[in-house]
């Protein structure tokens, strides 16, 4: 291969490169403004301290979070909110969509 055959694979390379870079700058926008949407809805139908409450949750078990964010959504597009949510009406939802754990018995056998 001659200089220009790999200065025109490099153009190419760079090329791909830059577009590739460029869709993922693209998916990151939409993202980050699907999830702006997604905190104005849940500001409008949750009380402060419930929006503050269900941030700490998204830290702490996200599992958990995208769950309630779900139900919450689904309540608030079927019109089946009356008023924007409280933190004790929160606490009770999640409370309802944690899964149950499993308690651990540890016994001890006697050697006698």
């Amino acid at each position: 291969m001659d200089d220009a055959e790999l200065e025109a694979i490099r153009r190419k390379k760079l090329l791909e490169y830059q577009q590739k870079l460029q869709q993922e700058e693209q998916i990151r926008q939409q993202q980050l403004q699907a999830e702006l949407q997604l905190r104005a809805i849940l500001r409008r139908i949750l009380e402060p301290e419930a929006f503050e409450r269900l941030g700490r949750v998204r830290l702490a078990d996200p599992e958990l979070y995208a769950k309630a964010v779900q139900y919450l959504i689904a309540l608030f597009q079927s019109g089946r909110l009356s008023g924007k949510v409280s933190d004790a009406q929160l606490k009770t939802l999640l409370m309802r969509l944690r899964q149950p754990r499993r308690e651990t018995k540890i016994r001890v056998l006697d050697k006698g």
